[in-house]
């Protein structure tokens, strides 16, 4: 007896991007983003523009999502969300679509954890392209403008969190850097173009002492702020003056503060096989750190695809589509959650 295919759509709404992806059997047939530029304007996300724009694209980039694949909704085995942690009144859009189309086509719904997506991103398949995976269990530094965290995973469903930030994440700490330079928003592709062009030694910033394996970006941030504000009393045009270098000093600090935690994680756990991801994981400086690590202590590394870097739906579909496989489906009255409890 043939066996069927198992179609996924994926849908994103964690922050301010809308996506939504098809799976078929394990492979990517179309990721749809809209993004939403309104917002930089206000330097950050304002989670109230976020969701009703979220309203407005949610239909839209689905249907593209769907032609794109090839396929009607009436052929969809399942649907896949994020059902956070995120923004409350973006996620509740792409929750509440889903369960409503699912409803609507008599098929079961699937919930996945945002940063377990970003993971899973990793497992996605494209059709003539070379697939390289990691093997269980295996290390992924997870760094993005909310979370930065070291993560052993054990199975695709079984996150250990070996370490992450307790205070601002990584990519929190650029946008925030890039802004009081005055760069704009967001600051992280910013900061990477500008750090290609300078000195990445020309300034040292202060680096946390923090036991184990966990991450502190709140103290470079201060010392950021104030060594720039005693550059600027002698040089009202320091910034101007030396923002590449300034971008190049901040990158590596960040790049070096990451690696040296995941290189002890790695180290300690005996794990070689060793993974990036989230929106930091496109920064250039961060690329070229793991493969550096990866040839000096013989890791073998992971780094996804720029489009699997930033919030997209793909991510999602692909964790929804092993989770199908397990028959790991939610009840329709589950709710989407802002944030994990700890």
């Amino acid at each position: 007896m043939e066996q069927k295919d198992i179609y996924i759509l994926g849908i994103e709404s964690s922050c301010d991007d809308t996506s939504a992806a098809v799976i078929r059997n394990g492979f990517l047939l179309s990721n749809v983003t809209a993004s939403q530029s309104v917002h930089e304007a206000y330097g950050g996300v304002v989670p109230e523009l976020a969701s009703r724009a979220h309203q407005q694209n949610i239909v839209p980039v689905v249907d593209q999502a769907l032609k794109k694949a090839g396929i009607t909704q009436e052929q969809l085995s399942a649907i896949a969300f994020t059902r956070g942690p995120g923004l409350m009144g973006s996620l509740l859009v792409g929750v509440s679509f889903a369960k409503g189309l699912a409803l609507s086509l008599g098929i079961p719904i699937i919930d996945v954890n945002h940063l377990n997506g970003h993971v899973m991103a990793h497992f996605i398949k494209e059709e003539g392209a070379e697939v390289r995976q990691p093997r269980f269990p295996f290390l992924c530094l997870l760094v993005s403008g909310g979370n930065s965290q070291i993560i052993k995973m054990n199975a695709y469903n079984d996150m250990e969190i070996l370490g992450q930030t307790i205070d601002d994440a990584a990519g929190e700490a650029i946008d925030k850097c890039s802004k009081v330079m005055g760069l704009g928003y967001p600051g992280g592709p910013i900061i990477d173009k500008l750090a290609r062009m300078g000195n990445p030694d020309a300034f040292s910033f202060s680096k946390p002492n923090i036991k184990g394996y966990d991450y502190s970006f709140s103290g470079l941030k201060t010392s950021f702020l104030y060594s720039l504000n005693d550059w600027m009393k002698e040089d009202p045009n320091f910034i101007e003056h030396h923002k590449e270098d300034l971008a190049a000093s901040l990158e590596k600090t960040i790049v070096d503060i990451l690696m040296k935690k995941l290189q002890k994680a790695a180290k300690d756990t005996k794990i070689k096989d060793v993974a990036v991801a989230g929106g930091v994981s496109a920064n250039t400086g961060l690329r070229n750190a793991f493969i550096d690590y990866g040839k000096r202590y013989h890791w073998n590394v992971f780094i996804p695809k720029f489009s699997y870097t930033t919030d997209n739906a793909a991510m999602i579909a692909i964790t929804g589509y092993y989770k199908y496989l397990d028959h790991d489906f939610c009840s329709i009255d589950l709710p989407a959650y802002a944030r994990i409890e700890k």
